[in-house]
């Protein structure tokens, strides 16, 4: 048996173009993840679908040791057995190691999750219905989006420069935690907010960049990567896929500059929305997207672009166990697994599969891309915008992207002070990892950056 699986590994490889050494590559790949009518999202079971279907596009660079693969999909989240599923399939389509995967979603919420994790958890007690953890859709997205990378390596475009832009986005983000004079949080500003007295509360601690790092074949552009750190929710519950403002705004700079795939990855985001500029109404998605695309406009019209070869290529990646909560108890949990309650055996599936991974040693990975003198980081859960501030200030050179929403187990990721703080971000419904996370990830990004 080993002998075989030797020789599909081999076979895997030998299937992957090799470009000349002084040559860099890159394939693109693109598919629709739009679960079916009656299949259920997140929340809602999908009644219908619409004009603009998810996606989950990416791309594989080649050229640079083993092929590089990153992947943006239009879905609230992908997490723990889930994440490896998705990780293993796509290093097998373009013969790399799961390692060279980088895997995220945007977030949106009339959108799928993925958590095989989770359910196994309720099929090993025979949960009746596995709701939102039917993973039969989630499986059938990752065997065509493997077999769309395998098929796309197969013709590679040369890539002999890398771009980089950044712009200020106006009147999209803003801080969702709203302090009091102690220090504590007293309101959180959710992404869509009615209370016009939150909604006047001052923007707080955001990142107001968006920023592109673009690939180009001489004059021609073939791939454009963007980020930015916000809640991608502008309304939902509607029970109708859709990719929110942000897929809006990809969509039309797609549009605008149609020669390349447009990816965009959702930053940290964990404690910032829309709020302070958005109160629910339907006319708002269109707004916000627009406000979005044009920061977007602006980061393409300043790029900067520079040679690029396989020498200006590099990819480090640490692997740490982030601390699980002290509120998470294997025990209770086990037993609400077997509630006739549908929403209490799912939250504690949710729960459970993240702790039962953390007790069997598991790691995450944060990998990080070098592109000359740019830096793109990977990390998981929904990570306060702290840790982007961080990490932009830790490389000199301040050409540094950052990439949240990766493995979902963590669920929120705060900063150790925001523990103290209290609201619902680091509150025990929220979030499954413990204050130390903080130190974790800051010396993970400081072993990556400096």
């Amino acid at each position: 048996m080993k002998y075989y699986v030797l020789a599909l590994a081999l076979v895997a490889l030998m299937a992957v173009p090799l470009a000349a050494a002084d040559t860099l590559q890159l394939a693109t790949f693109d598919i629709d993840a739009t679960p079916p009518v009656g299949s259920q999202m997140a929340y809602d079971p999908v009644i219908r679908r619409d004009d603009l279907p998810l996606r989950c596009r990416g791309l594989v660079l080649l050229g640079a040791g083993r092929p590089i693969v990153m992947c943006a999909v239009d879905w609230i989240g992908i997490a723990n057995e889930g994440h490896d599923a998705f990780r293993n399939e796509l290093a097998e389509a373009a013969g790399t190691t799961p390692e060279r995967v980088a895997l995220h979603t945007l977030h949106q919420h009339d959108a799928p999750v993925c958590d095989l994790t989770a359910e196994r958890l309720l099929r090993e007690v025979g949960a009746a219905d596995l709701a939102q953890f039917d993973g039969k859709f989630a499986r059938e997205t990752i065997a065509r989006a493997a077999a769309e990378v395998g098929a796309a390596i197969k013709t590679p475009q040369t890539i002999t420069h890398v771009g980089w832009g950044a712009a200020e986005v106006h009147e999209v983000a803003s801080n969702r935690r709203i302090l009091d004079a102690s220090g504590k949080v007293r309101a959180t500003r959710y992404t869509a907010t009615k209370d016009p007295a939150l909604r006047a509360e001052p923007e707080g601690t955001i990142d107001p960049e968006v920023t592109l790092v673009s690939f180009w074949n001489g004059e021609r552009p073939v791939a454009v990567l963007s980020y930015y750190a916000c809640h991608p929710q502008s309304y939902y519950r509607t029970g109708i896929p859709n990719p929110d403002f942000p897929g809006i705004a990809r969509f039309v700079r797609g549009q605008a500059v149609p020669e390349a795939l447009h990816v965009h990855f959702n930053g940290a985001g964990g404690n910032i929305g829309a709020g302070k500029y958005n109160d629910g109404s339907k006319e708002n998605r269109v707004l916000l997207a627009m406000r979005l695309a044009d920061g977007m406009k602006r980061a393409w019209e300043a790029t900067d672009r520079k040679a690029i070869s396989p020498a200006d290529v590099e990819w480090q990646s640490v692997s740490v166990p982030l601390p699980p909560a002290s509120h998470l108890d294997e025990a209770a949990l086990r037993e609400k697994l077997k509630s006739t309650t549908k929403a209490e055996a799912t939250a504690a599936a949710d729960d459970l599969a993240w702790l039962v991974r953390c007790q069997a040693g598991h790691k995450i990975d944060i990998p990080r891309l070098n592109l000359g003198e740019i830096r793109i980081v990977h990390l998981p859960g929904e990570l306060f915008v702290e840790y982007q501030l961080a990490a932009k200030s830790m490389h000199p050179g301040g050409k540094v992207c950052l990439a949240a929403y990766g493995d979902y187990g963590p669920g929120y990721i705060g900063t150790e002070r925001a523990y103290g703080e209290g609201g619902y971000e680091t509150s025990a419904r929220a979030s499954s990892v413990a204050p130390g996370v903080e130190k974790v990830l800051l010396d993970a990004l400081t072993t990556l950056l400096k």
